[in-house]
Formats: C-alpha cells, structure tokens, sequence
C-alpha cells in the first residue's frame, strides 16, 4: 500500500480508503451476508488500506462496520463517518440536539470512542450557510469533547455539479476535509476545487472516480452522443460506440481500470475511495489502483475532451 497526508489532519492515510456506502453499502444490498462483509473489510485491513468510510444513512453500515473492527487495534484504522445535516432535502436543517444525538448513535454503532473525521453529508449552495451557522459550533463541542478529531464536509455532485458549495467551504478555512466527486467524465474539480484545497492545505477524499455510466457501454455511449448534440464533445473526439477505448492498452485492461488510475492520479487527491461487497473485487481495484499510473498522453487527451464539461442537474451516472 502507499500512503499520503490528508491535508491539515497530519494524518497517513492509504492511497485506497475503503467505503461503505455506494451501490452495494458493503454488501448489504448485494449479498447481504453480514460474514461476507467482515471479510472485505478484513481484507482491506490486510491490504494495508486504513481509512473506511462510512455514513450514517448508510443502512446498517456503521453497525456492521463496529462488529467487523471490535477486535482490531484502534491505531490500525482512521474512520470517517457523516450525519445529514438536513435530511428532508428543503433547506431545513436538523437541531443542535439532533446533530449531538446522531453522533452519539454513530459512536455506539462503530464501537469506538472518537470518529476521527465528523463530516457534514451532502451540503449543496442553498443550504450550506444555514448547515454551518447553525451546526459548526456544535460540531466543535463535539471535537472539545473528544467525541471526534476533524471535521469535514462532503458534496452532492448531482445537485451541484460545478461544486459551488465546495468552493464556499474552502474559501472560509475551516474545514478538515473536503469529499469530492472527480473522475474522466467529471474534471471540473482541477479548476479551482483542488488549487484551493492545495493552499489552504486540506485533505482531499474522491468519492467516484468511476461512474455507473462507464461500466455500461450502451450509456456510455449515449451520454457520449448527446454531449456531442449539446456541443460539449467535438464531433469527431470520440467515436459513440464504445468512446473511451482508447484508454484500453499494455497494463490498463479495461476503461474501469483506466478510470481509477485517472482518479488518483492528481497529486490534491489522499485517497480513493472504492466501495465493494467483495473480496476479489477490493483486490482487483487495489491492483489496479496501485499499479502503474496511466499514460501521461491518455490523460491529456481525456482532459482535451472532458475538461469543459460540467454536467447538468439530474444527471445520475
């Protein structure tokens, strides 16, 4: 495993970091064998990857993560945990007393004393000011207390997808920890996210380097076609039938693999986040992840191509 500092924090975190939530939430909406779980969250320590993810609208994944480590040694791991600061989704924000609540009930849940890094879930421009103004304080309470370390906030790309919440975040200076999404199809980050980031020396976590879009062909090449109808794409950049093919050469051996070497590539980002129900599948990315980085000419020719792209609300991939 390889490591780097998470900004601020000091801390040394895998290049890797393993998350709980995505479409499998560690297994449970895929196998759902809670054993099975504990052994990718085993293999990983085995690994060496010491950062878990976890949320706690994540079903039961902070309950099952609290079993899988109750025997490791706290100083093996660092974990990230959220609270949904606003629930409903309509600018309206939970109680101080709420947010006190919900950490206690993350705490129980992952059996430990102190979450290492207390993170704001899915903050988006019309409701951020209102989450920080009413809860930072409270969240500090809570790190006097000794009931967290750093405090972090995570986006919600699909609701604001040139990260307009993010930038506000950096530009106030009092955050730990950013979460962002950034990958081939998403690299509007590079512009101001991460110099930002950078001088104001916080860590950085990439929540999705790979899209549901990319491991479908026929979305893939669909969203590739209407880019090109919109304008977003050159016409003749990419062809529509399977776009990214190119990438696809000597040690990448398929557009997923290219798409996690690209997601770790920028020197902003600590670490990666992949999340999976599956032995074989956490050791095929940690493979990958670790191996050889991709072409430098891949990489920019996927920046010639994407780096004007910001999506649009809605899009889901």
């Amino acid at each position: 495993m390889k490591y780097r500092i998470l900004g601020r924090t000091g801390l040394n975190v895998s290049l890797v970091s393993l998350g709980t939530g995505g479409p499998s939430r560690i297994g449970q909406s895929t196998h759902g064998d809670e054993a099975q779980s504990h052994r990718v969250i085993q293999r990983a320590l085995d690994l060496g990857i010491n950062l878990i993810d976890t949320a706690a609208d994540y079903s039961d994944s902070e309950t099952i993560l609290g079993r899988a480590l109750q025997n490791v040694p706290r100083d093996r791991y660092v974990v990230a945990t959220k609270f949904n600061p606003d629930p409903q989704g309509n600018d309206k924000v939970i109680s101080p007393q709420a947010l006190i609540e919900s950490c206690d009930r993350s705490l129980r849940r992952l059996q430990t004393q102190t979450i290492d890094i207390y993170q704001f879930h899915g903050l988006v421009p019309s409701n951020y000011r209102l989450a920080v103004d009413q809860l930072f304080p409270t969240v500090e309470k809570l790190r006097e207390a000794g009931k967290i370390r750093f405090i972090g906030v995570t986006e919600y790309f699909f609701r604001d997808a040139d990260h307009q919440m993010l930038l506000a975040a950096l530009a106030e200076d009092v955050w730990d920890t950013i979460m962002v999404k950034y990958g081939i199809m998403n690299l509007s980050a590079e512009r101001e996210v991460f110099p930002l980031a950078k001088e104001k020396n916080v860590g950085v976590l990439n929540m999705s380097a790979v899209r549901v879009k990319m491991t479908r062909a026929e979305e893939l090449g669909k969203t590739i076609a209407v880019w090109k109808q919109k304008g977003l794409i050159a016409a003749d950049a990419l062809p529509v039938q399977r776009p990214l093919d190119f990438l696809i050469h000597d040690d990448v051996k398929s557009v997923v693999q290219a798409g996690y070497k690209f997601g770790i590539g920028h020197d902003a980002i600590s670490s990666l986040l992949i999340g999976t129900g599956n032995v074989e599948h956490l050791e095929e990315n940690v493979e990958t992840i670790l191996g050889s980085p991709l072409p430098l000419e891949d990489a920019e020719r996927i920046r010639s191509v994407f780096a004007g792209i910001v999506e649009s609300e809605g899009d889901t991939g």
